[in-house]
């Protein structure tokens, strides 16, 4: 499969999602807008976080960081491993630094998935089958957490009191929830024709776009290595936070702590998480044996750094994808 050149000029869109003209401008503006309130709307926050990162080891923060730019590398690699043309390089490892932006200023996984959905489309791949990549990814990140969670909780059984992390009678309530709307997904897919339709027609499209990317070894081994790779990297930068601020519970434990935190916050609306990913982290890190004050100041400066620093140069990367076209 041959590089997509996009320097010989892009394919032309259809007429729905192209942009116009007096649209782009804004929308170079925008997150730049949108960083603006959310900043001034959780400005307690990132005062207390930059106080404690004042007092904390800064080799282990500077480890931190690292850990979080790498993962827009693994995100890159499993973006790549998810479709079969080759996508340029440096333009998707960009795509993704403006893509976590996106994410942060949206509900959870809207924003990244839209900047994605909008690269590939432009890069030539179909909106079918960049549907059924962006499904494609999610399910594998979604797979490896899970397996990652599961995996370090029988090699140490004893990592989170997990008592602490379930509210009392909020299981029932919860599954009984969830039921509820699996069987109003299923009665809407039998009554209305044209839903189900669609939904069959993209579900044949998502199975072919996954046999095809599992016959290709490198993409398998980009899709399922990256999606191992982006938990572990977050979960490794909350580790070497706790190191820096002298949180009491091993690496291992914290790491736990992460992976439980975030899928139990994974289905929240609210955007990156913010509030609800903070919340559960420090109950995760209480769980996990770390001193409540400790974990606090743990989740704010871990937060700093992979949210609040890197979301500003985020989302003028992202206003300048816009602006060269690139999505």
């Amino acid at each position: 499969m041959t590089a997509v050149r996009l320097s010989r000029g892009l394919p032309r869109l259809p007429r729905r999602l192209a942009l116009r003209p007096a649209v782009r401008p804004v929308l170079c503006l925008l997150p730049l807008a949108l960083v603006l309130v959310v900043a001034v709307r959780h400005r307690s926050v990132l005062i207390e976080g930059f106080g404690h990162l004042e007092s904390a080891e800064w080799p282990w923060l500077v480890a931190a960081a690292a850990a979080t730019c790498l993962t827009w590398v693994a995100a890159a690699v499993t973006r790549q491993g998810a479709v079969m043309e080759r996508l340029p390089a440096r333009r998707l490892l960009a795509t993704q630094f403006a893509a976590g932006a996106a994410n942060h200023l949206l509900p959870t996984g809207l924003g990244a998935g839209a900047v994605n959905l909008r690269f590939m489309t432009v890069c030539g791949v179909p909106l079918a089958r960049s549907s059924a990549a962006l499904a494609l990814y999610l399910l594998a990140e979604s797979i490896a957490r899970l397996s990652l969670l599961l995996g370090l909780l029988i090699a140490f059984p004893g990592a989170l009191r997990l008592g602490g992390l379930l509210p009392g009678g909020g299981v029932g309530p919860l599954l009984i929830g969830v039921g509820v709307a699996l069987c109003a997904a299923v009665a809407v897919l039998a009554l209305v024709r044209r839903l189900r339709t669609a939904v069959f027609s993209f579900l044949r499209t998502a199975f072919g776009e996954a046999r095809s990317v599992h016959t290709r070894p490198s993409r398998a081994i980009a899709l399922w290595g990256g999606s191992l790779a982006f938990p572990l990297l977050q979960a490794a930068g909350l580790a070497a936070v706790g190191r820096a601020l002298g949180l009491p519970v091993s690496p291992t434990h914290m790491m736990i702590a992460y992976l439980a935190a975030t899928i139990a916050v994974a289905m929240v609306p609210t955007p990156g998480g913010l509030g609800s990913v903070e919340a559960a982290l420090i109950v995760a890190l209480v769980a996990a044996g770390g001193p409540v004050a400790v974990a606090t100041a743990v989740v704010l400066a871990y937060r700093i750094i992979t949210v609040w620093l890197p979301l500003l140069p985020g989302a003028l990367t992202l206003g300048a994808l816009v602006r060269w076209k690139v999505i």
